[in-house]
């Protein structure tokens, strides 16, 4: 068997994209050990990945230019305010499209086309070549970023123009497949259902990734240590949490005693949150930590795992980390929505409390804290994100 990867993030630090692309090849080899496994590379500078923790047979690496030439620059404010296109954007996929359709695609028997952030790119380009017919294209999050639940943004003109035009790039693949069920169902539904959207969850392969380097990591200082890495956008909000954590440190001596709660962030909040919570002993607010630091520091020194999601009542994505936070083994406390895909996915409902309810997360909090301290949490995810359920959901797509 040939496999193509046609990929646009393959970081390790600072992106979650970067790890669950890395996962899905570590996971595809480990699938087909025998296959032929081919990576196209499109990044947007250079930088080490450690491609060759990637086990695949060829990786070819192309550096786009965001910066357009001057013409360009000066000429397309004017034409999109008379037409609505953008001729920065038509020589920016070009640049994408002019690599993907030398791609000797034929010799290919299955081919995923990978995409990263909010454009899209490399499935955009792949529109009216050839290899599109071929290929399984994966949603992340949903497009145009209209349709996603956190996004504010109005529908104009623009945004139709972009719906109609990954409409036709989806009516061509092969295949479609999101990471999660809730996506699936609803881009199902918004691009007509004449084509299938495919569960295929995010991964995470240990295999994937150096993580020798622990210089960083910070010893708990308390019998019980909570801890979230990540950043706040999307609409998450940790200030409803960390206030319920200051009133039970303010009413239960055993808490405040033996229980801290560490935020590893990488947001322009840190400095507020900083001061908010200056006066609480029991909560580090910290900067973030590069993946290998990150992921040891959760590995060797937190007891529970905190996960925040949307605020909001309804969420269709699935977070990137989710299966990281699966391998650890540990047990998790997170904040959800009213209606999400870890709701579906996690069974037992006392490690989820709704993210904008405060009394139910102090509650669920502090029972969860009172059953660690009695031994009687396990990781909730089952084997969810285990590398028999991958091969499985990957057979059925066709």
């Amino acid at each position: 068997m040939k496999i193509l990867i046609i990929v646009q993030d393959l970081r390790i630090s600072g992106t979650s994209e970067g790890i669950v692309s890395r996962s899905f090849i570590t996971r595809l080899r480990k699938s087909y050990p025998e296959a032929v496994i081919d990576v196209h590379y499109f990044m947007s500078y250079e930088h080490n990945y450690d491609k060759e923790l990637l086990s695949v047979n060829s990786i070819s690496e192309y550096k786009i230019k965001r910066k357009p030439p001057l013409y360009i620059k000066f000429s397309n404010a004017i034409y999109r305010r008379l037409f609505f296109k953008s001729i920065y954007r038509s020589y920016y996929l070009n640049q994408f499209k002019n690599v993907i359709s030398e791609i000797a695609y034929e010799k290919y028997d299955q081919i995923f086309i990978r995409s990263s952030g909010l454009e899209y790119e490399t499935i955009l380009a792949s529109k009216d070549l050839p290899i599109l017919r071929k290929a399984i294209i994966n949603f992340h999050d949903p497009y145009p970023f209209f349709f996603d639940t956190s996004s504010k943004k109005e529908f104009t003109k623009r945004e139709f123009l972009d719906f109609r035009e990954m409409y036709k790039v989806i009516q061509l693949a092969k295949a479609c497949i999101t990471p999660s069920s809730l996506l699936s169902k609803d881009l199902q539904m918004i691009y007509g259902n004449n084509k299938k959207f495919y569960t295929l969850p995010h991964q995470y392969d240990e295999v994937g990734f150096n993580l020798s380097d622990v210089s960083a990591v910070r010893k708990k200082e308390k019998v019980i240590s909570l801890s979230y890495h990540g950043g706040l956008q999307f609409g998450r909000n940790i200030d409803i949490l960390l206030d319920a954590f200051v009133e039970l440190c303010d009413q239960n001596k055993d808490i405040k005693d033996n229980v801290e709660m560490v935020f590893r962030l990488k947001s322009s909040e840190n400095k507020r949150l900083k001061e908010k919570y200056l006066n609480c002993e029991n909560i580090y607010i910290l900067e973030g930590l590069n993946f290998s630091n990150s992921a040891n520091e959760q590995k060797k020194e937190s007891d529970i795992i905190l996960i925040v999601e949307s605020y909001l009542d309804y969420s269709n994505i699935l977070l990137g980390k989710a299966p990281f936070v699966a391998s650890l083994n540990k047990p998790i406390f997170a904040l959800l929505p009213f209606e999400c895909e870890l709701r579906k996915i996690i069974k037992d409902k006392n490690y989820i409390a709704t993210s904008n309810d405060l009394e139910e997360i102090k509650e669920k909090l502090h029972k969860l804290i009172v059953e660690f301290r009695n031994h009687k949490l396990e990781n909730p995810f089952n084997n969810y994100f285990s590398l028999e359920q991958f091969i499985n959901k990957l057979k059925k797509i066709n």
